[in-house]
């Protein structure tokens, strides 16, 4: 049974053994087996939408979590709660309920699904955190790719939680920040919403001088000042951090390549360049034209030099000068 001493147990089972797994996907597929006495994996496919292997596999999830779930064979089998028990959401602390949210509400912002499986955990929380859930689950972004090389993974920055909390309760906060060239300064900030970044995270903030990113592994201390934070009433987390990654992923690669492409090549420059291709409309000539960020036109060229192809630059000068050299080395070379 699950206890209210348990309820952390099982967030961190959530956190740490069901990477990989759709998490709002088994908070559904528990709220399922709390509603009903028993339930088979078919039942959970029809309710959830998928197929009775991945039904199956959820089931299997909850139980390497923790959860007490355990299964039946034979006719009139299926799968229930140990001894028939309940999950009690009513043990659940604010910042438990929070950390739950947490876990699912980063997929929320382009899911409906688990914008849905969301609503309906916020009706089994006790009516005092039903707010603060709910804030939760809109105050957080997850990007999971890296800026440029991967890096290892580390331990969420120390003031994550402490931000976090400012975000949800709307409360301006004293940020002690140390920049890039390690140069401390202090200002008043409005967090607005955090995002994780592959292996970093981002404070999204209001500040004197408009909206900001702050690295949170760089914040050096937080003091909330008590007084509210002023949120723009068409501000979307998501939508903002596009805006930002997008402006980042352009000033990484200020060069901009222009050339014609073979229809057909389209697939091929996307799966080259992914983020970095822009695709534009047709040519007298029947191929298609485009443009490829790059930061620097040797590397631009380097990576172009194999299209060949699919792929004929019309401009900067200095790509075509370099393309040409390319290709009288590899002639030189392999002739």
């Amino acid at each position: 049974m699950i206890l209210q001493t348990e309820t952390g147990h099982l967030l961190t089972a959530f956190r740490g053994n069901l990477v990989g797994v759709r998490t709002d996907r088994l908070v559904a597929v528990l709220l399922l087996l709390q509603r009903r006495e028993q339930v088979t994996a078919a039942e959970v496919a029809r309710e959830l939408e998928v197929s009775e292997r991945t039904a199956r596999r959820d089931l299997d999830a909850l139980a390497v979590a923790g959860v007490p779930v355990y299964s039946t064979q034979g006719r009139g089998g299926g799968w229930r709660l140990v001894g028939g028990a309940r999950t009690d959401l009513s043990g659940l602390t604010a910042g438990e309920a929070r950390a739950l949210f947490s876990v699912a509400g980063p997929a929320s912002v382009v899911t409906p699904a688990v914008k849905a499986a969301l609503r309906k955990l916020v009706q089994a929380l006790p009516e005092p955190f039903r707010a603060q859930a709910e804030a939760a689950a809109s105050s957080l972004v997850v990007d999971p790719r890296n800026w440029g090389a991967s890096r290892a993974e580390h331990r969420p920055p120390r003031f994550l939680d402490a931000l976090q909390d400012a975000v949800i309760h709307g409360v301006q906060v004293r940020l002690g920040y140390v920049d890039r060239e390690g140069l401390g300064s202090e200002r008043t900030v409005h967090p607005l919403g955090i995002v994780a970044k592959g292996s970093s995270w981002y404070l999204v903030a209001g500040t004197e001088a408009g909206r900001r990113t702050f690295r949170i592994d760089r914040v050096s201390s937080v003091e909330p000042t008590g007084d509210p934070v002023h949120r723009p009433g068409d501000f979307d987390l998501a939508a903002s951090w596009r805006a930002i990654a997008d402006e980042v992923d352009r000033r990484r690669t200020p060069l901009e390549v222009r050339a014609v492409c073979a229809p057909h090549g389209t697939r091929v420059l996307r799966l080259a360049f992914g983020g970095r291709l822009e695709v534009g409309g047709p040519t007298a000539d029947e191929r298609v034209e485009v443009v490829i960020r790059g930061h620097d036109e040797h590397l631009v060229a380097g990576e172009l030099a194999g299209l060949v192809d699919w792929v004929e630059v019309t401009g900067p000068p200095g790509v075509r000068d370099e393309l040409a050299l390319i290709g009288k080395a590899l002639v030189d070379r392999y002739r």
